[in-house]
């Protein structure tokens, strides 16, 4: 993530505790560890359509992940294990990413990129300096990547997926261009022959990384007129490209298998937007500041059709991006429902307490927009997410939808309304984040069907009053008055059959 960002004014915030409902309420879902039935079986593969990603079994596999991408440097073993368990308790079933060592303005007090006690990643430095920037790619410290790979298998023990990214760009830019594109590839050859054995690795490449061929298509050209500076510097070497593309190509050339992506440039972008990343990758990772929805369907109508998530956004406890907005429960909803609802296999949430692990974190992590991922979770699992077509032609959504913005509008301040279905016409879901009406054509159910509202911070579910409601003409459906943290989002649920499921009241 880019906490580097340089508009960053971090805030702190007040966790919340989302209260247990009482007996004469809905019955509220409650974070666990999933069953055994629910556990994937790694490694990850892409599903047969290319719209998502399937386990060994060939179950479709939702990314809930969460990104500590410092866990190397800041925390013990002892620490990584309590981090581990906590998220596999709480329902995530993916890491987003491990930097593969951290350095830099993140840490300005660890200039060679230590663990906590002491472990560098590599044992020599090129001449020229002796800090992370000269290390020495070619001599990485076996020490330093056992620990790593302790990380990873403890992260297999709880059953997480792990995205390694074996170099971030932000700050590790100089280290790459001292080492050259062919000392690049032979360190991907190491990390890919090191890793090909772990079933749950995959990788993330790049970190804010604003590749030239992306800004020979006008994004960062146009930034760098304006004289917009933190990012542009990521990019202003035309060679940039070729040394962080070595490396994939190194990890790939001794793990073909292990499925790999990019994370591009701030404040918006796409894996596919740098056309020469498209054959290196599989997955088409979403980044963006803005309402998650206008880049995850322009990410989900590029070609060739890939799985797409929701990569970075607004993180929990932080103030930043283009335009600002502070992660609070309800940002955070908005972002991970539009997300799925736009053709979304997951995504990656965020907070300052689980990226960087600032003193106090143990009792930061827990907060109530995790266990609102919890419900949004649940409620995916109940549907056939995977089958979920996006509403772009507006032919479910007749009036209500609110205003769709643009690349400048506040998630807080957004109000516009998403909603997808299944091809079959049993299913369809629709997420409204404000209070108002909305027309839905029943038309495009194939029959007869029944509706409820899903309130996503609680977890729980109201009938629509009345029987089953045919599928002809068009309906007003209005939520039901404040959710239960307040707020004016929920979700409407409109299915051909109704399943008993937890949270449902009897």
């Amino acid at each position: 993530m880019s906490v580097t960002y340089q508009w960053n004014s971090l805030k702190s915030a007040i966790v919340l505790i989302v209260a247990l409902v009482g007996s004469l309420a809905p019955t509220a879902l409650k974070a666990a560890a999933p069953s055994a039935a629910r556990l994937p079986a790694f490694p990850l593969k892409v599903s047969q359509n290319h719209r998502y990603l399937v386990d060994e079994n060939g179950t479709p596999f939702l990314i809930v992940g969460d990104s500590p991408q410092e866990i190397m440097s800041r925390l013990t073993e002892k620490e990584a294990e309590f981090y581990f368990a906590d998220r596999e308790a709480h329902g995530f079933n993916t890491l987003g990413w491990i930097d593969a060592a951290c350095a830099g303005q993140d840490n300005p007090t660890n200039p060679l990129a230590a663990t906590p006690d002491g472990i560098r990643p590599f044992t020599a430095f090129l001449s020229g300096g002796n800090d992370y920037r000269y290390y020495d790619l070619s001599k990485p410290n076996e020490a330093y990547f056992v620990r790593l790979d302790h990380m990873v298998q403890m992260a297999m023990n709880h059953h997480l997926a792990v995205f390694i990214d074996p170099i971030e760009t932000i700050l590790w830019l100089p280290t790459l261009r001292n080492n050259g594109v062919k000392g690049a590839y032979e360190y991907g050859q190491f990390l890919g022959r090191r890793y090909v054995g772990f079933k749950n690795v995959m990788w993330v490449n790049g970190n804010d990384f604003g590749t030239w061929h992306a800004g020979e298509k006008g994004a960062l050209l146009q930034a760098a007129k304006q004289g917009v500076g933190p990012f542009v510097r990521t990019w202003r070497e035309r060679n940039d490209d070729l040394l962080v593309q070595a490396v994939a190509r190194g990890i790939r050339s001794q793990a073909p298998q292990q499925l790999q992506t990019i994370e591009l440039q701030p404040p918006t972008s796409s894996s596919f937007d740098d056309s020469v990343w498209i054959p290196l990758i599989e997955l088409n990772g979403t980044y963006s500041y803005a309402p998650t929805y206008i880049q995850m369907l322009k990410s989900y109508n590029q070609r060739p059709a890939a799985p797409v998530f929701l990569m970075e956004a607004h993180y929990e406890f932080e103030d930043i991006g283009d335009p600002h907005d502070l992660g609070t429960p309800y940002v955070e909803r908005k972002q991970a429902y539009w997300a799925m609802l736009s053709g979304g296999t997951g995504q990656f949430h965020g907070s300052r307490y689980s990226e960087l692990f600032p003193n106090g974190w143990q009792n930061n992590i827990d907060t109530s927009s995790v266990q609102q991922i919890g419900y949004w979770k649940s409620l995916f699992l109940s549907l056939p997410w995977q089958n979920l077509i996006p509403d772009q032609d507006h032919s479910i959504v007749r009036s209500g939808m609110g205003s769709y913005g643009s690349l400048q509008t506040p998630v807080s301040t957004n109000d516009y309304a998403i909603a997808a279905k299944t091809a079959d016409g049993s299913t369809v879901v629709i997420y409204i984040p404000a209070l108002r009406p909305i027309s839905v054509n029943m038309a495009v159910l194939s029959r007869a069907a029944y509706a409820e509202w899903f309130d996503p911070s609680s977890g729980t579910y109201r009938d629509v009053p009345g029987r089953a409601m045919a599928n002809v003409g068009t309906r007003e459906f209005t939520p039901p008055g404040k959710n239960r943290a307040g707020d004016g989002d929920w979700v409407l649920l409109i299915r051909t059959s109704i399943k008993e499921h937890p949270g449902r009241p009897k």
